[in-house]
């Protein structure tokens, strides 16, 4: 099997014979593009391999490339848990991560170039689905010719990913770890997706989605302010901010950002509407909200035991946005359905976000997990 070597960022287009991606609104895209990023070395018998797969605004660097300048060698947004020596070990694991598609971070996604019209697709992107994500990285990963993935793991959008991959391609996954993730939307994180693309849509500058050049700044803005609050916890909040003023000893008594906490929202808002699309957000925001494994998707995960994926799901106690009841939904269905399931609820005050912060525990139960996946044969007892 061909060793394949640590390396930054590459891109891998498919579809481009006419026929393109069948996705699940019946429609068919192409050519599809995804960046993706590889961590690591393929060994010979190709079955160390590790799939990571990103939240809603991710992007394919998950990590540093040690010794490459630039880009390539600058943090990535799991930098504590992905490396040499680190709980997803590159020394030992191959790590693959691509940008899911719809995004607009190298993948195929609103902003790309339609090939029918040569403007950017817009409105005229079809709308997506997480198991149209998983089949675009399945298609990627036929094409590094890897046959079986040792772990699928993700948080967020990134658990649904990896609970969707378990689903369509059984027979490839060993195992998988879904963090901080659900099985549906809550009704409470349907609704704050559409305040989030109502924000969007409200700014005049959004125009149906043809922009252009010219961004919907202020509605993305607010988006990623009203998106950034369910990533956090009151007790983050109140740490980190409390009722502090900003730089200023009582309050301006107009609508000019008084508190701390405004103006780090203000901060965040502004960073985000230079990284990130506004059509890719109303976009991946409703393939989140339509994911729902509790109706057939149950009935498929019962018919999982035969492909014997092991299972460590973990949630985070202060995370209000998935909170920890939906992970021990997902934990009681596919126990029902005869699976080999571990679970850790991870004492965190930070939020949702907690998945992507430092913390030794989840560090310890990732490293285990994975430890005896490898050289026990997939005994994830082995904690």
């Amino acid at each position: 099997m061909t060793r394949v070597q640590d390396q930054g960022r590459r891109y891998f287009t498919f579809g481009d014979d006419g026929q393109g991606l069948k996705l699940d609104n019946g429609s068919h895209l192409g050519p599809v593009t995804l960046a993706y990023e590889t961590y690591g070395q393929l060994n010979g018998a190709g079955d160390n391999t590790i799939l990571i797969l990103h939240a809603f605004s991710g992007d394919a660097h998950v990590a540093s490339h040690p010794g490459q300048e630039g880009e390539a060698g600058a943090p990535g947004w799991w930098e504590t848990m992905v490396g040499p020596g680190k709980a997803i070990d590159t020394d030992r694991y191959f790590v693959i991560c691509s940008n899911i598609l719809g995004s607009c971070m190298g993948s195929t996604g609103p902003s790309s170039e339609n090939p029918r019209t040569g403007a950017p697709y817009g409105l005229d992107f079809p709308m997506l689905t997480i198991a149209d994500m998983v089949r675009a990285q399945k298609v990627l990963i036929d094409h590094l010719q890897i046959s079986r993935l040792l772990t699928v793991i993700g948080g967020s959008v990134g658990g649904m990913q990896a609970l969707q991959w378990c689903i369509s391609y059984p027979e490839m996954v060993c195992s998988a770890i879904p963090l901080a993730t659900t099985m549906r939307h809550s009704a409470l994180a349907i609704a704050f997706n559409e305040i989030a693309r109502q924000a969007i849509m409200a700014d005049p500058k959004w125009n149906q989605g043809r922009y252009g050049s010219t961004p919907p700044e202020l509605g993305l803005s607010v988006a990623r302010m009203i998106g950034h609050v369910t990533y956090l916890s009151d007790e983050a909040m109140r740490r980190k901010f409390g009722r502090r003023l900003q730089e200023r000893s009582d309050f301006s008594f107009n609508f000019e950002s008084d508190f701390e906490v405004e103006s780090y929202l203000h901060h965040q808002g502004a960073k985000f509407v230079r990284r990130f699309d506004a059509n890719s957000v109303l976009y991946i925001t409703k393939a989140a909200d339509y994911f729902d494994l509790t109706g057939n998707g149950e009935a498929a995960m019962s018919g999982l035991a035969e492909a014997d994926i092991r299972f460590l799901v973990i949630s985070f106690s202060s995370d209000w946005l998935y909170p920890t009841y939906q992970s021990k939904e997902l934990v009681r269905a596919l126990k029902r359905g005869g699976m080999d399931v571990s679970f850790c609820e991870i004492k965190a005050d930070c939020g949702h976000d907690a998945f992507l912060i430092e913390n030794e525990r989840l560090q310890e139960m990732v490293s285990g997990f994975l430890n005896g996946v490898m050289t026990n044969g997939g005994d994830s007892h082995a904690l």
